[in-house]
């Protein structure tokens, strides 16, 4: 059994089946999450088959987890069944916007978190992909979504094969804020900084990749700007597809 404090990222998994039964338990259970109107506006694409866990691999830069899981779940902001059911029902549906889709998207992490801490506390292994909104088109096709569904997460699913160490985190103080937003200074920046950068595995990170600091690592070779502008060329184009702009 697992609990938020020991909780990793679990990238290697078992070949252990996972049953229909415990899967779509923990589906359920997750629908009590908080939802906007308490309209549920998501859906979740199971993949087991290897094949299409195959298609699917690539639009998540070919992790290896993505074709080892016994499971993917792909989690999608999901409008249009509730647009479907508006026009069944004599009401005229108003959802192909960009509100909507922060909405749907919102009820969907909260329900995909849900759903992780249940699989977690049941012993299994989860690895949240935030390639998924990387490459949102290359999804859309292999999943055949719709207009108005639009996916945004996605988690491999399976037993754990590994045990990694904890990730480490931020101190409490860095990320909360008295009434108002208190900005951060530079004596605070190395104050919550410091300890991360001084880790022997970020150290390693620095060296490995010919930086000077960690934060250059990420700037400048993990998540840069020349990227972070292309994939959002993608990520709005996705959504002018699937209807939300």
């Amino acid at each position: 059994m697992g609990n938020i404090n020991s909780r990793k990222t679990i990238r290697k998994y078992t070949q252990k089946d996972i049953s229909d039964t415990l899967l779509k338990q923990l589906l359920d259970e997750a629908e009590h999450t908080p939802t906007m109107g308490n309209l549920q506006l998501y859906s979740v694409i199971i993949t087991r088959n290897a094949d299409m866990k195959a298609q699917l691999a690539p639009a998540h830069f070919s992790q290896p987890m993505v074709e080892g899981a016994p499971v993917v779940l792909t989690f999608c902001a999901d409008f249009r069944r509730t647009t479907l059911w508006a026009i069944n029902r004599k009401a005229t549906p108003g959802y192909d916007n960009f509100l909507s889709f922060l909405n749907a998207a919102t009820d969907t992490l909260l329900y995909c978190q849900t759903f992780c801490n249940l699989a977690e506390a049941k012993g299994l292994g989860t690895c949240f992909l935030g390639t998924t909104i990387y490459n949102p088109q290359a999804i859309i096709k292999t999943l055949c979504l719709p207009q108005l569904v639009m996916p945004v997460a996605t988690i491999t699913l399976g037993w754990p094969d590994e045990q990694p160490a904890l990730s480490d985190r931020l101190p409490l103080n860095s990320i909360i804020h008295q009434e108002v937003y208190n900005d951060y200074t530079p004596e605070r920046i190395n104050e919550f900084y410091t300890a991360k950068e001084q880790l022997e595995e970020n150290k390693y990170f620095v060296e490995i990749n010919n930086k000077e600091t960690l934060a250059q690592v990420f700037t400048d070779i993990r998540y840069t700007k020349k990227d972070n502008e292309a994939m959002s060329v993608g990520l709005l184009e996705a959504l002018k597809q699937q209807g939300f702009l």
